[in-house]
């Protein structure tokens, strides 16, 4: 897979933006499988590529890399300090949606925190919200507002979420707002059932997470960079428009 034109945001001597497109990885060791890193390298005619932060193979978004070894150390500082703001979009589908109607008494527009404990199972891919102390359990941390109340073509009803992280866990989004009774539409692995592709839809075929907005300093001018996409998912077509 090549990348377009239109997926590199920005671009200078140390860095590079792009709207990654999902179902593509950031970095693969799948052999013959497309990632960003390897578009990367074939786009710039360089046998390097410094990978910052990652994104979920099927969660579209925007993503930095770096073409120098210095910008890349200076931007996963700033990752690793929480210092880089993520902010997404999200479609759920909540549990008890009579509870959870973006019009409803504080509710729309109010910021909602999240806090859990995660532990990554290797073995299967997956994260779990665990109890507080629990061996390899890490603290997660994520806020989200909601901006809109819609249905699918099926009359399920959905809530748009934004979604600012304040930790960088394995799957955080999805674990946690499924863990709040917020799974994603889409999520066949977190969904449980709720969050799954409804039966025959045409219309919802991809993750409805997506890295929205992208802000940090420039590795080399200091200067605070912010960038910020529309979904492109099909997912988000039910709040377009």
């Amino acid at each position: 897979m090549k990348l377009r034109d239109e997926d590199i945001l920005y671009e200078d001597k140390e860095i590079i933006v792009c709207h990654k497109p999902a179902g593509m990885a950031v970095q693969t060791s799948r052999l013959g499988e497309a990632d960003m890193e390897s578009a990367l390298k074939n786009y710039l005619r360089t046998p390097y590529v410094g990978i910052v932060h990652r994104l979920d193979q099927p969660v579209e978004g925007i993503v930095v890399f770096a073409k120098t070894k210095h910008a890349a150390a200076k931007l996963s500082a700033q990752n690793a300090g929480q210092t880089m703001c993520k902010q997404y979009y999200a479609v759920a589908v909540p549990e008890k949606a009579g509870e959870l109607q973006a019009d409803g008494a504080g509710q729309a527009g109010e910021e909602v925190v999240l806090t859990d404990y995660l532990r990554k199972d290797g073995t299967g891919n997956i994260s779990k919200a665990v109890e507080k102390g629990t061996p390899g359990a890490k603290r997660a941390e994520l806020s989200y507002r909601i901006l809109k109340a819609g249905q699918t073509e099926e009359g399920r009803p959905v809530l748009l979420l934004e979604v600012t992280l304040k930790t960088g866990r394995h799957h955080q989004i999805r674990v946690q707002l499924s863990h709040a009774g917020l799974p994603l539409l889409g999520d066949g692995k977190y969904g449980t059932g709720a969050g799954n592709v409804p039966e025959g839809s045409r219309q919802m075929k991809d993750l409805a997470l997506c890295c929205s907005r992208l802000e940090f300093s420039h590795p080399v001018t200091g200067k605070r960079m912010d960038f910020r996409i529309e979904p492109a998912g099909a997912a988000f077509r039910i709040f377009r428009s």
